[in-house]
Formats: C-alpha cells, sequence, structure tokens
C-alpha cells in the first residue's frame, strides 16, 4: 500500500484543493514539464501524472535530517504542498532545491484552532501552521522570490461555531516563487 491509498478521495474539501492547487500550477507550469514533488507518493502526485506532468517524489525520507534529497534531480519544478508544515527547519529544505521554480503551499495558522497532532502517526503532525508573512519571510530568507499567491477556506461542510469560522477564514496559502 502507498500513501495514496491512505486518503479518501471523495472528500469534498480535499477535491476542491486539489482542483484549486491544480489550476494554480497551471496557470504558468506547462502540461509535460518535469515536476520535483517532495514528500511521499500521494493522490496529488497522480493527478497531477493525469495531467501530463511527469513527477517524482523524494520518498518517505525525512526532510529534516537530509535536505539535500531535493537538490537532485534538477528538474522544471518544485512542489511542496502541505509539507514544510511538517517539518523543524524548512529553510534548509527551501535552500537545497535546485530547480528555479517552487510552487508551494502550506496550512495557516487558525486563531481558533491549535496546531493539528495526530495522536499516534509522527509523520501527521505540524510543527508550523504558517501566518502567511511567516512563510513569505521564509520564502525570502532562503532566496526565493514570491511572484504570486493565493488564499482560500476549507469548508467542512456541517454545522456548528468552528465550521462557520472555516467557511469565512482562509485555511490554505499557495504561492509561486522563483529563484
Amino acid at each position: 500500500m502507498d500513501s495514496t491509498e491512505l486518503y479518501d478521495l471523495n472528500n469534498k474539501s480535499l477535491q476542491a484543493r486539489y482542483t484549486k492547487t491544480l489550476r494554480f500550477m497551471k496557470q504558468s507550469l506547462p502540461v509535460g514539464k518535469s515536476v520535483l514533488d517532495l514528500g511521499v507518493r500521494n493522490p496529488f502526485s497522480k493527478i497531477m501524472e493525469q495531467e501530463g506532468y511527469l513527477v517524482t517524489n523524494t520518498s518517505g525520507e525525512d526532510l529534516d535530517d537530509n535536505p539535500a534529497l531535493v537538490s537532485q534531480p534538477v528538474t522544471d519544478a518544485v512542489t511542496a504542498f502541505e509539507i514544510f508544515e511538517h517539518l523543524v527547519n524548512p529553510l534548509g529544505v527551501l535552500q537545497s532545491i535546485q530547480s528555479k521554480h517552487l510552487f508551494a503551499s502550506v496550512p495557516l495558522s487558525l486563531w481558533f484552532a491549535k496546531a493539528y497532532r495526530h495522536k499516534t502517526n509522527p509523520w501527521d503532525r505540524h510543527f508550523h501552521e504558517f501566518e502567511d508573512w511567516q512563510f513569505d519571510w521564509l520564502l525570502e530568507k532562503a532566496g526565493w522570490k514570491i511572484i504570486r499567491r493565493e488564499k482560500w477556506t476549507s469548508p467542512a461542510g456541517v454545522l456548528g461555531i468552528r465550521p462557520l469560522f472555516r467557511l469565512i477564514t482562509p485555511r490554505y496559502y499557495i504561492v509561486e516563487a522563483i529563484k
């Protein structure tokens, strides 16, 4: 079983996130380009391949321990969707990327919710949940220039106070950056 089997692709929130992410990428990265997708193979890796991108993943190794994993192979672009929040030190990884083009998204810090932490899976925990300016600063410190950015909400589709907040408060932040 690879990690693509762990996701419920019938989840409307996940589908919406994937649709928005793909639309964002396709605005400036032509189909057929090579992509190094940080992290293990996942459902979005498959979606990018189905759309015509040539996708390689960095595997399940800890990028905090081995940031050089992102330096080879040199590709047309690097993607890092919902990755940097899991790293203790994303700066080293961002500095090691050899590609000149980066697409990255992170969950934004929500004032009404604590950082996500899975109780039993140490790989499914957030060390960071960023504010947009913090992620911008991190990218700048690593030598990247943001050329485009976007935010979106993550509606839960249920009733309640927190779902109402999720309906109106941006949860995801995506950027396109160049070196």
